[in-house]
This record gives C-alpha cells, sequence and structure tokens, in this order.
C-alpha cells in the first residue's frame, strides 16, 4: 500500500499522483493520513485503484470519481461524490449538505447521517444511507435509486422524475408530486441488493417506496393557456 501524507506532501500532490494510476499503474491501494478536513480530496480519479482517507475531509471529496473507490474513515463535507461516474464512496461517518449530487453512476455509502439536498439532481447513482438525511432530499431526482434506512427530511423527492426512493423511517412531508408507491417484488429484490451492498442489516420488507407520481412534467392540456 502507497501512503500519502497530506499535511506534509500537499492537495494538489496527492490528487496529481491519483490522477498518474490512470491506465498503466499498479500501484492501486492507497492510504492518505492527516486529512485534517481538506477540500477537494481524491477528485477526478478515473483508475481502478483503491483510496482510504484516515479520517474527514472538507467539501466536494471524491467528485467526479469514475472506477476507484474512496474510502473515508470519518466524515464528510458539502457534495462528497458530487457528480461521480461510476466506482464506489464509502463515507464512515456523517455527510454534509448535497452529498452524490447530480451523480450519474457508482454507489455512495453513508454509514452516518447526510444532511439536507441529498442526492439533489441525481441522475442514475445508487445513494445508501444507514441513518437520516435532511430536507429537499432527491430534490429533481432523475433515475438511480436511494435508499434511507432512517428517517427524511421535508419535501422528500420535489420535483422528482423517476428516481426510486426507499425510506424505512417516517418522512417529515413529500415534495410537490413525490407519492409513495406500491413496493412489488421486484422492488424488494432490486432493495435486498442495495441493502446488501451498502452492508446494512435492514430487511427490505421495512421500507416503504417513493416515486413520481408523473403529473408534474407531463404535459396537461388544462394547464395551457
Amino acid at each position: 500500500m502507497q501512503q500519502f501524507d497530506l499535511e506534509a506532501q500537499g492537495l494538489r500532490a496527492l490528487n496529481s499522483t491519483l490522477h498518474e494510476q490512470a491506465g498503466s499503474s499498479n500501484q492501486t491501494q492507497w492510504e492518505v493520513v492527516n486529512p485534517r478536513g481538506s477540500h477537494a480530496i481524491a477528485v477526478g480519479l478515473d483508475a481502478p485503484i483503491e483510496v482510504n482517507v484516515k479520517g474527514s475531509t472538507g467539501y466536494y471529496c471524491a467528485g467526479m470519481n469514475q472506477q476507484a473507490t474512496v474510502h473515508v474513515h470519518g466524515s464528510a463535507g458539502p457534495g462528497v461524490a458530487e457528480n461521480m461516474m461510476s466506482g464506489t464512496v464509502i463515507v464512515e461517518g456523517d455527510a454534509s449538505q448535497y452529498a452524490g449530487a447530480t451523480g450519474h453512476g457508482g454507489t455512495l455509502v453513508i454509514k452516518g447521517n447526510a444532511s439536507s439536498r441529498c442526492g439533489i439532481s441525481m441522475k442514475g447513482i445508487d445513494i445508501i444511507v444507514h441513518g437520516n438525511i435532511g430536507h429537499m432530499s432527491a430534490f429533481m431526482a432523475q433515475s438511480g435509486n436511494l435508499v434511507v434506512c432512517g428517517d427524511a427530511g421535508d419535501a422528500l423527492g420535489d420535483s422528482l422524475y423517476e428516481a426510486r426512493l426507499f425510506v424505512r423511517g417516517s418522512v417529515k412531508s413529500l415534495g410537490a408530486d413525490c407519492i409513495e408507491k406500491e413496493i412489488r417484488p421486484e422492488h424488494l429484490e432490486l432493495l435486498a441488493e442495495l441493502l446488501e451492498r451498502g452492508g446494512c442489516d435492514a430487511k427490505p420488507e421495512e421500507f416503504k417506496r417513493y416515486g413520481s407520481a408523473r403529473k408534474l412534467y407531463n404535459f396537461n392540456i388544462d394547464n395551457a393557456y
């Protein structure tokens, strides 16, 4: 395993070194020590490497990730895994606001709680949260899956499109055009796979499913003037 001391060597050198792993290196295991809440750690990776960050991070950790597995052994600031395309990001602690925002693919696992706007405008990412999520989560979510083992805050799924939302606990309120939907066998099968991927011991039958009523973004002649 390659070890990188962020305090001594600096953020620019870290990200540059990790970017160099794309396509050619056999140095697949990396450990980042002394992160001390630094911003933009391990952003823009595009290689099948594993990066273990030994501590908490600032904003945009693992943003735009492709292929890599980034494991934060602490909490993460705003925008963790923002716009990620593939790979896996795991946060052992809590995540601040807009975790997984605009994510196109891959898996984000948050073992603590997530703040407001979790999964905002998600476009194919799978997000699994062991704890609770804050208000306006999955706002304008287009596709992908958001699994919440705890509770959800106000305006869940406001103006969402075709993303699937699964919540085990209570939902403070649903956003515009978001409704509770029947959870069918295929959803239970999907949810079981997501829970296993996220390392959750919850049972699929304990969750409720929420999705779009499909009234907000479909044209209705009665609304035309």
